[in-house]
């Protein structure tokens, strides 16, 4: 798929008027950290994946984002769409495996997927396949120790097949990430450990797939980091790098200025 076939901004604006529906109905929380990580997944998941490529979203808690863009596939159709976070569904609050081949694995304690990625990369190799692995992680996973584990052995083993794109929106459950364990998704760090750096801008799609075709014309042997600049909550004006919208609902009332919100500034007003 190229960007001459797709209006990236109607898209951009669609996916987060469907991940903000899905909250509503659901009277669910973790809707800023959706919203600031769907704009990496337009450009991964919907536009660069292949067929043979895995991507794992790592920081679990953005379900809502993966199920929209999976709806937007096809892989997951309205009327699943619709069960999410009720019983018996197969779209619970943090994605479940063995139910959508587009969730292989289930990552609702964060800190899991990057290990899962490495391994799958180092499978790749030994096949001799052209597979690429993505892995979408948050900014707050950097401060785990099984991110640091999972990063060694990408560069020990020289998984050149393995992007990590961070989400850095600078905001962790309960403060900024820089006054937890300090910025841990720094590019310098990643680049001195091993890893082949880029930064991107988050929300600039365009952005994003330049860099995605960038590093995967590049074989120097080395695992890839993309470190986006995003912004919590990015499209509703009153979520935007606010702390609490990592964990509240919305009230009617909210839900629909959400919603002007992104009509006005993706969908030029257009009506809902």
């Amino acid at each position: 798929m190229t960007t001459e076939t797709i209006d990236l901004p109607t898209l951009q604006g669609q996916l987060r008027l469907k991940i903000l529906g899905l909250y509503h109905q659901a009277h669910a929380g973790h809707i800023g950290c959706s919203l600031s990580c769907v704009d990496l997944m337009v450009g991964t998941l919907i536009m660069r994946k292949r067929e043979q490529d895995t991507f794992l979203l790592s920081k679990g808690h953005a379900a809502a984002a993966l199920y929209a863009c999976l709806n937007h596939t096809g892989e997951i159709s309205d009327e699943v769409l619709e069960s999410y976070y009720k019983n018996g569904t197969t779209l619970p609050a943090h994605p479940a495996p063995n139910q959508h081949k587009g969730i292989p694995f289930a990552t609702g304690s964060l800190g899991h997927g990057f290990p899962i990625g490495a391994g799958i990369a180092q499978a790749s190799k030994l096949l001799g396949d052209d597979s690429r692995v993505y892995v979408l992680m948050s900014d707050g996973e950097t401060n785990e120790g099984t991110t640091w584990e999972a990063a060694h052995f990408a560069v020990q083993r020289g998984l050149s097949n393995l992007i990590v794109l961070i989400d850095k929106n600078g905001l962790q459950g309960f403060d900024q990430t820089a006054n937890v364990l300090g910025d841990t998704a720094d590019v310098q760090t990643w680049k001195a450990i091993g890893f082949d750096t880029y930064v991107v801008d988050g929300h600039n799609v365009q952005d994003i797939l330049e860099t995605i075709d960038q590093l995967n014309e590049t074989d120097n042997g080395k695992p890839k980091v993309v470190i986006a600049k995003t912004v919590k909550g990015k499209g509703v004006s009153y979520m935007e790098n606010r702390l609490e919208w990592h964990y509240l609902p919305m009230t009617p009332a909210q839900y629909e200025q959400a919603t002007v919100d992104v009509n006005e500034r993706y969908l030029s007003a257009q009506v809902v």
